[in-house]
């Protein structure tokens, strides 16, 4: 872990503050002179009635679901115009993001170091892992292989979820749901512009149901963007200047589905090139045609059925991956080329029982074949010398778990998985819940989990003789995690939610020096411990309108008594949704405050408070959609830490911007 000075707490501001008040009062006032008849928004009933398969890998109503599970349904993501998944995910309670102009990477309660590939949490796409063997990197930007138009509804579970999805679910599991072809029900089109980025973005989708019952959904989407034209600073290089047109970006996205009964097939491929103008690496500074590129694709064959008066389902799956990066940086007015690639296959079978009276028991078995985990790297001085290293590897798990209502209102869950891999041999993760619906409107949770996530092939085994080693003997990290929450319903309209959580990180991998070369390398480090209190509430009106806020405290401390980087003490989140009386409108409002995050070197980052503005109307024509959205309403200048590999301290983010959406549906 870096070195960073102490952080001190800082409260937050009597301007967020009035900015909270005033939109808690235009929540209020709003209702009242909306429209009667907006179809877009689910009432509180239907959204608690929403349904869980990502913490267990079958369905579970939320009251039930063994984590502080949180709901993000398609009219959100339309309401609020996001088009990331991370800009969705960043609504939730404890989460944040940060940006360095090439990854968004997620941060969940405290942790989220700037650069480190989102290893530890894990995101799959109707149930199939997305994390690639390579750098176990989840995508949670543009370079997500999924149009946000074709997602139905996000289920985010915090916390550990190893127990039953074993690498990489340390700080939670997002589950994408995507629409299905009965959901669009013929031809969407759709086109946006954004400025001052100059981008632009369609889409083309179709799905329908034939005659013969078979589901069918294939969609093809595109965006390009000239970026934004920022100073930067170079550091000791000397160098400073306007990076323009070095912020560039596009990308290709395809998504296709089949199901018919109890089968399913699924395929989805994005192909984003992201320009770089921070000269990441320690690359030469604001040299043009510097850029990285990532590709994914993914497939899975799924079946699911009931048999034996509907007490035992089987399910079962083939699955498949590829994942291809490829990058060009100047080193020395000479271009560097760097690639990457992984193929995996593998297989999960899995029977969940409710013979035995008042038990579900599931057990279910995993394999992954890694038959190819390649890294080519090139000599910077001598652009013809090239090394390619070779490292396939094996994932297999064996998991088991119980839900047991043992008695009255109270349920007790269970779970224990055995993973073994080719890099640290085998390990445990188990977790286990206490639940008391204490009324028919109050649910308690007890928990407990512990996760372990062995080195990628990257940070063990990546070396390139100039600035980095190898780890062959870095060891698993692991987490352990003890939460309660509590969710009570105080009336039709209105839920609210508590969670008080404590987690340990031991060994954490991150980037040292080696004392033998004096190069960077991967090692195990710091234990980290945290502690936190996350407080949300949940209103609906029978207008339509939706108010849904949270506040996170949280504080991360590290072994040696210095904070890691990129830690808020505190967040806050609140989004509005409404009809408006003009137009057809419908508003979505969002305000985001992060307080200050260290950065690397230790200095103080601001905190920030952000609005967004969505405003859409499908009152014009017919079959037709527009979406007026505006992001950093209020233009606030601020930045997120850099990484260790940056020349900056931090990394300037955009200001204002606006687009213009048009959907088109027959």
């Amino acid at each position: 872990m870096p070195a960073c000075i102490h952080r001190a707490h800082h409260p937050l501001h009597a301007r967020h503050l009035c900015q909270l008040a005033l939109c808690v009062a235009l929540a209020a006032a709003m209702p009242a002179r909306a429209a009667k008849d907006d179809l877009t928004s689910l009432d509180l009933g239907q959204l608690m009635e929403l349904t869980v398969v990502g913490a267990a890998k079958y369905e579970q109503k939320q009251n039930e679901v063994a984590a502080a599970a949180s709901i993000i349904t398609r009219q959100e993501i339309q309401a609020f115009g996001w088009r990331t998944l991370g800009q969705a995910l960043a609504s939730l309670p404890g989460v944040y993001t940060t940006n360095d102009r090439q990854y968004t990477y997620l941060g969940a309660r405290g942790f989220g170091l700037a650069g480190d590939y989102n290893t530890r949490v894990l995101v799959t796409i109707n149930g199939n892992r997305a994390n690639d063997p390579l750098y176990d990197g989840a995508a949670f930007g543009r370079d997500f292989p999924l149009d946000m138009d074709l997602v139905e509804r996000i289920e985010f579970i915090p916390g550990p979820g190893s127990a039953v999805y074993g690498q990489n679910a340390m700080f939670g599991v997002v589950n994408v749901v995507t629409r299905a072809g009965r959901d669009l029900g013929g031809t969407e089109l759709a086109a946006a512009y954004q400025g001052p980025q100059s981008l632009r973005e369609g889409r083309a989708s179709w799905g329908k149901v034939l005659e013969n019952g078979l589901d069918l959904l294939v969609s093809v989407s595109a965006m390009r963007s000239g970026g934004t034209n920022n100073f930067y600073d170079f550091g000791a290089t000397g160098v400073s200047g306007v990076a323009s047109g070095l912020d560039g970006e596009r990308n290709r996205q395809l998504f296709a589905r089949a199901a018919h009964g109890p089968w399913s097939m699924e395929f989805a491929h994005g192909s984003r090139r992201k320009d770089d103008p921070t000269a990441a690496y320690f690359s030469d500074p604001l040299a043009p045609g510097q850029y990285q590129n990532d590709a994914y694709s993914l497939a899975q064959l799924h079946y699911q059925d009931k048999f034996v008066d509907d007490t035992l389902q089987v399910s079962g799956r083939l699955f498949g991956g590829q994942q291809r990066y490829h990058s060009k940086f100047v080193y020395d007015g000479v271009r560097t080329p760097d690639r990457g690639a992984s193929d995996w296959h593998g297989a999960e079978l899995r029977l969940v029982s409710s013979a035995l009276t008042d038990h579900k028991i599931m057990l279910g078995l995993e394999y992954q074949d890694n038959n190819r985990i390649d890294q080519s790297v090139a000599d910077p001085a001598n652009s013809s010398h090239k090394t390619t290293l070779s490292t396939p590897g094996y994932r297999a798990g064996l998991y088991v778990q119980d839900e047991w209502h043992f008695a009255h209102a109270l349920t007790a869950t269970v779970g224990l998985r055995a993973d073994r891999n080719d890099v640290t041999g085998s390990s445990l993760s188990p977790r286990a819940a206490l639940i008391w619906q204490a009324a028919p409107t109050t649910t308690l949770k007890a928990l407990y989990g512990k996760a372990r996530r062995a080195p990628n092939a990257y940070e063990s085994k990546y070396a390139d003789g100039v600035s980095q080693v190898t780890n062959p003997s870095l060891k698993d990290e692991d987490i352990q995690t003890v939460e309660f929450v509590a969710d009570h319903r105080v009336n039709r309209d209105l839920a609210v939610r508590a969670t008080v959580y404590r987690w340990s990180l031991k060994k954490l991998i991150s980037l040292g020096i080696d004392a033998a070369s004096g190069m960077t390398q991967y090692q195990s480090g710091s234990d980290l411990n945290a502690h936190g209190l996350e407080l949300s509430a949940d209103q609906t009106w029978g207008s339509g309108a939706r108010l849904r806020g949270n506040v996170s405290i949280q504080r991360v401390d590290a072994s040696h008594g210095e904070d890691p980087p990129n830690s808020p003490d505190l967040l806050a989140r609140l989004n509005f949704s409404t009809p408006l009386p003009v137009g057809g409108l419908r508003m979505g409002y969002e305000l985001r405050f992060d307080s200050r995050r260290d950065s690397v070197a230790g200095t103080k980052l601001g905190g920030q408070a952000l609005s967004n503005l969505h405003l859409s109307t499908a009152s014009l024509a017919p079959g037709l959609e527009v979406s007026l959205d505006i992001q950093n309403l209020f233009d606030k200048r601020y930045a997120h830490p850099a990484a260790d590999g940056n020349w900056q301290n931090a990394i300037q983010q955009d200001g204002r911007r606006a687009g213009i959406w048009l959907r088109y549906r027959y």
